[in-house]
């Protein structure tokens, strides 16, 4: 019956104008409201993924380096650290910089000696490398596995060589000129992000033999059960092992990542409360003048028996319904707009020519949306809750209003 007569109550055909307008308003922003949280937490959630899908995926979980020397007894070291239960695999690895040059184009990189079998178990690294580029890190071959951001900077194919200048370190502190290697480059790597502008990949004997360190290797790169507890389980690890080793975890150089996403997500759910707190104020408002415009509907009513509490609910329902199906049309609008707005931020791209996210500075190079339902419900609900206490003050004014003085001051 409340709901019947709050319905009848928003649309009646001789309703006051100014309060159809304050009405339609109050729904409009709450479905822009939910519309812009819905997108936001979508990005949100979008770049949460790529960052454990892609960088989490890639890179180390952890890592024991050796300090100012190389690691010599690093296969019982790995035997130690794979013993721990929350580590699932570990990989060698050797690394150092380089300067690569190709006719007059120079980049300054990060050269990482890998064991493609062993690299397997602890990174999807792999599954990013073009043209079965990494099948070619074979021992020997002088290849490398260029990150796509290097490869467009040298001006550079697959199949093309050019030359990298690496230090030659001396005991004596003399100045020794670089030593020049030709390598040819077998595969691409494209991640889409910062790492393709920054790292390359060779085999790890061939950086072995470029350095002069026999067997040695730089450290160990370990692939964790929980990643997210990696400092906590590298330091578990490290108690184990008998040698003196730096202790480095993911969080060290890509955790600020990671909580500036949780940050944005407090913040953007704080905001969600006060945009649609704020629209939720305009129902108020609609409320207030209703009672008012409908004062002499509620006096017949009470004449007619009604109770407060249907009075005070059909004002509910009547402002209720405005958080209800602003909320909907905010929900379907936001998800149409989130589902395409990756799409739509490329078209922007290509049509101004400039480029909104830049790989060389940040961990993807394209805004990643993902809508997940549990945030509509979430924003949906904020909205419909915000709404029904909004109608709360001016449903209570309208069981205030006494029969006989209103029939006397409309007569």
């Amino acid at each position: 019956m409340a709901l019947f007569i709050g319905r009848r109550f928003s649309k009646a055909k001789h309703r006051n104008k100014l309060i159809s307008f304050i009405s339609l308003s109050a729904m409009i922003g709450i479905s822009i409201g939910v519309m812009v949280i819905i997108v936001g937490l979508s990005a949100i959630n979008g770049f949460k993924h790529e960052l454990e899908k892609r960088v989490l995926a890639v890179i180390p979980h952890a890592q024991l380096e050796g300090v100012d020397t190389y690691l010599s007894s690093w296969k019982d070291m790995r035997v130690t650290a794979v013993a721990n239960p929350r580590v699932e695999a570990g990989a060698p690895y050797v690394t150092f910089i380089a300067l690569l040059e190709k006719n007059t184009n120079f980049k300054l990189v990060q050269i990482r000696g890998i064991d493609p079998n062993a690299e397997a178990t602890v990174s999807n690294i792999g599954n990013y490398v073009l043209d079965q580029g990494w099948q070619s890190l074979v021992p020997g071959n002088r290849s490398i596995v260029l990150g796509k951001g290097i490869a467009d900077y040298l001006n550079v194919n697959i199949g093309d060589w050019f030359t990298a200048l690496i230090s030659s370190p001396d005991s004596e502190f003399k100045l020794r000129a670089p030593k020049r290697i030709r390598l040819q480059v077998s595969g691409i790597l494209s991640l889409g992000g910062k790492v393709d502008h920054g790292l390359s990949l060779i085999p790890i004997k061939d950086a072995q033999t470029y350095l002069g360190m026999d067997d040695f290797v730089s450290g160990i790169a370990l692939k964790l059960t929980e990643p997210l507890e990696a400092p906590n389980i590298v330091r578990e690890v490290g108690k184990t092992l008998k040698e003196y080793v730096g202790l480095k975890n993911w969080t060290q150089e890509y955790g600020f990542l990671y909580r500036d996403i949780q940050m944005v997500r407090t913040i953007m759910h704080l905001v969600m409360i006060l945009i649609i707190g704020v629209a939720c104020f305009n129902i108020v408002s609609t409320l207030m003048m209703a009672v008012k415009d409908r004062a002499t509907d509620v006096a017949v009513l009470r004449t007619m028996g009604a109770k407060d509490r249907l009075i005070r609910t059909i004002f509910i329902w009547h402002g209720l319904l405005s958080g209800l199906f602003g909320s909907i049309i905010g929900c379907f609008v936001g998800f149409v707009i989130a589902s395409n707005l990756t799409e739509f931020i490329c078209w922007i791209e290509i049509f101004t020519g400039q480029v909104l996210l830049s790989g060389d500075i940040y961990f993807i190079d394209f805004l990643p949306i993902e809508p997940h339902l549990t945030d509509m419900f979430l924003v949906s609900t904020t909205a419909i809750v915000l709404s029904l206490l909004a109608t709360w003050y001016p449903a209570q004014r309208a069981c205030k209003l006494h029969p006989v003085s209103v029939l006397n001051t409309r007569c």
